[in-house]
């Protein structure tokens, strides 16, 4: 008897982020991990008596996580629809959805899941604090992250000063971008600027919106959904761009990580892992808006939104891998960048990466 096809994610509905930043979700994280896992207990025979593939006799399910509103909904949409795991022979669990950046993070250390897509220095934070994670790839540059303003008289940075900024401060994009404009242009976030706590970067855009605070950090899309939204609002700050300026570097954001206990057990299934996140932005990059078309649907923003982020390049997607000392030095400066600036204990080392 074949085994029982695995369930694949049922798509959440969402209203858009700027309505409110209401996001209605139902996890089911403890039901379809389960029912994987029997699905993968029992899969050791296959259609018509052939045996399985060998990940799927050996290897638990690969849990993993979206954060909405956002662009990992695309990611990991185009990864479903597109049917990478399958292509590159990972058992991928259904992903649990968060709309709480704190609660995807903190639920990531506790090791309720097994694969997070987030921005590295979070993850350097969290594993220099103790947790097991090492980082497998990067996968976009910190030119998605932007200070916007709808404020005439917020004209630069330094006028920033006695505004507030809304900002998802459990954020590593929070943590980033204080120490960029520390250093270039000595002013403290929270000391020097009131900062406004949201829990995500689509209400930093809300609150902008609704006139409640002078400027909003935030990343791609939120911040071409707000531009294309709200006539008034122009960027006033890129993280990418400033980094460069000072550093002549490339500064990474987004990455993935992978809980240490998966890549000791199995380095070939974190490999595999790598491999197909580094397959999915290939064909991301290739065309834009076919991705948006097969997978944007549920990411809580339009298709013309996502699309614009793209091909505008403020979001950029950009692979680099932690298996290659290039990619691992890019990562390896960026956090000597923050450690001197008092946000990471000290730059990390080798035991950060996944190498294999």
């Amino acid at each position: 008897m074949s085994a029982p096809a695995p369930r694949e994610i049922v798509g959440s509905w969402t209203r858009h982020a700027w309505e409110g930043n209401v996001v209605d979700h139902l996890t089911r994280r403890t039901f379809l991990g389960a029912s994987f896992g029997a699905s993968l207990a029992g899969g050791a025979i296959g259609v018509a008596g052939r045996a399985a593939p060998a990940f799927a006799q050996a290897a638990a399910p690969v849990r993993w996580a979206s954060l909405a509103p956002g662009f990992t909904i695309l990611v990991v949409q185009y990864i479903l629809a597109q049917k990478l795991a399958e292509k590159h022979g990972v058992p991928l669990a259904a992903p649990t959805q968060y709309t709480a950046v704190s609660t995807y993070y903190n639920d990531f250390a506790a090791g309720n899941y097994d694969v997070c897509i987030g921005s590295w220095d979070t993850f350097a934070a969290r594993q220099q604090a103790g947790v097991p994670i090492e980082m497998l790839c990067s996968i976009t540059t910190a030119d998605m992250i932007y200070i916007v303003t709808g404020d005439p008289a917020v004209t630069d940075v330094a006028s920033l000063k006695g505004k507030t900024l809304a900002a998802a401060q459990s954020t590593g994009t929070f943590r980033m971008v204080a120490a960029l404009i520390k250093e270039l242009n000595g002013i403290e976030l929270g000391k020097d600027v009131t900062i406004q706590g949201v829990d995500n970067p689509a209400a930093a855009m809300t609150l902008v919106m609704a006139n409640r605070a002078e400027a909003g950090l935030s990343w791609e899309p939120n911040v071409t959904a707000a531009l294309m939204r709200d006539a008034k609002l122009r960027p006033l700050f890129n993280a990418g761009e400033s980094y460069r300026k000072a550093t002549g570097l490339e500064l990474p954001y987004f990455g993935v990580a992978v809980r240490r206990e998966l890549a000791e057990k199995n380095p070939d299934l974190a490999r595999r892992v790598r491999a197909m996140f580094e397959d999915c932005l290939a064909r991301i990059n290739a065309d834009p808006k076919q991705a948006v078309a097969v997978a944007g649907q549920n990411s809580g923003f339009p298709q013309e939104v996502l699309a614009e982020a793209i091909t505008s390049r403020r979001l950029r997607f950009q692979f680099g891998s932690m298996a290659s000392a290039e990619g691992r030095a890019t990562v390896t400066k960026a956090s000597a960048f923050l450690a001197r600036n008092g946000l990471l204990q000290k730059p990390v080392d080798d035991g950060f990466f996944f190498k294999g």
